[in-house]
C-alpha cells in the first residue's frame, strides 16, 4: 500500500502569499503534479493539517480547487491554522468523512492498513490537545480492530521534536494519549505535520513521523536560541509504503524544479572499476 502525506500547505486567499513571502499555492500545485506522476500510483493521500494559513473560507476553497487535481482519493484533518467549520463546509463528507458534531475524526477502512484520523486541534491555540472525549473515541476505534495494521494520523506530533517554534506550543493530554497508544501493538505509526520538517522517532512502542511542509521549511536550531523562521524550499511530501512484508517505510520526496538527474551508475561507471555498480 502506498500512502501520500501532504502537510502544512498553508494556502492563502487566491493571489496572496503566506506571510507576504511564500507562494504556497504554487508549491502545492507542484506537489500535486508530482504525485499524479508516481508509478505505482498511490492508494490515497492524507493532508495532515494547516490546509489554510488563516482559516478563511476563501483560502479553504482555493485549497480545495488545488487538491481536486489529485488523481488518487484524499482525506483531510485540521491543523491549528484551520477552522473546523470551514473545512467541513468546503470539503464535505467525501474528503472529511466525520460524523462527530464537534471534532473532525474518522476511520478509513478497506485497505491493507486501517487509517484513523484524529483531531488534535484546540481552537484559538497553536498547540495540540487530546481531551477525554477524543481519547475515549480513539480507544473505541482501536478496540474494534486490535490485530490489523493501523496508522493514526493527526496534525500535532505528541512529543517535542527540537523545533523552538512548535515545541513551545505544547500538547495537552499527551501523557494520556501515550498510555493509550502503548496498549495496542498493531499501531504501525503516528504520522503528523505541524513542525514543517521530516522527523522519525520511537515513542510509546510505535513510530512517530512528521512530514515536511509543501513549501515552508522551518529553521532547525537545536540550540533553541535563534528567532523562529522558515525557508522557501523546493516543494515536498512524504510517501509511506507498507510493503508486502508488512514493513512501513517512509520516504521524503523533494519536488525539484530542474531535471538534474537521475544519473544511472551503469552509464557513468569508471572504466576498469566497479564504482558504477554500487554505492
Amino acid at each position: 500500500m502506498l500512502i501520500v502525506q501532504i502537510s502544512d500547505p498553508h494556502i492563502t486567499v487566491l493571489g496572496q502569499k503566506a506571510y507576504g513571502i511564500a507562494p504556497t499555492d504554487e508549491y502545492l500545485v507542484r506537489c500535486v503534479e508530482h504525485i499524479n506522476m508516481l508509478n505505482p500510483e498511490p492508494d490515497l493521500a492524507l493532508v495532515t493539517g494547516d490546509i489554510t494559513n488563516e482559516g478563511l473560507l476563501e483560502s479553504a476553497q482555493h485549497a480545495s480547487r488545488l487538491l481536486s487535481k489529485l488523481q488518487c482519493p484524499y482525506y483531510i484533518i485540521p491543523g491549528n491554522h484551520d477552522d473546523r467549520s470551514v473545512l467541513r463546509s468546503v470539503f464535505g463528507d467525501k474528503f472529511c468523512p466525520t460524523t462527530d458534531p464537534e471534532f473532525i475524526h474518522y476511520v478509513i477502512e478497506g485497505h491493507d492498513v486501517r487509517l484513523i484520523a484524529v483531531d488534535s486541534t484546540k481552537p484559538g491555540f497553536p498547540g495540540g490537545q487530546m481531551c477525554e472525549s477524543r481519547l475515549q473515541w480513539l480507544e473505541q476505534q482501536l478496540l474494534e480492530e486490535t490485530r490489523k495494521p493501523t496508522i493514526i494520523f493527526m496534525h500535532h506530533p505528541p512529543l517535542k521534536c527540537g523545533v523552538l517554534e512548535t515545541d513551545a506550543d505544547g500538547f495537552d493530554g499527551v501523557d494520556e494519549l501515550g498510555l493509550l497508544i502503548e496498549g495496542f501493538s498493531n499501531i504501525q505509526a503516528v504520522i503528523c505535520g505541524h513542525i514543517h520538517l521530516p522527523t522519525h522517532t520511537r515513542w510509546r512502542g510505535t513510530m512517530v513521523s512528521t512530514g515536511l511542509s509543501t513549501g515552508m521549511l522551518l529553521d532547525l536550531d537545536l540550540t533553541m536560541t535563534r528567532p523562529s523562521g522558515f525557508f522557501l524550499n523546493a516543494s515536498g511530501y512524504q510517501l509511506h509504503h507498507l510493503t508486502e512484508h508488512g514493513n512501513l517505510i517512509t520516504h521524503t520526496i523533494n519536488v525539484r524544479e530542474n531535471n538534474n538527474g537521475p544519473y544511472f551508475f551503469e552509464e557513468h561507471a569508471i572504466s576498469g572499476t566497479d564504482s558504477g555498480r554500487e554505492i
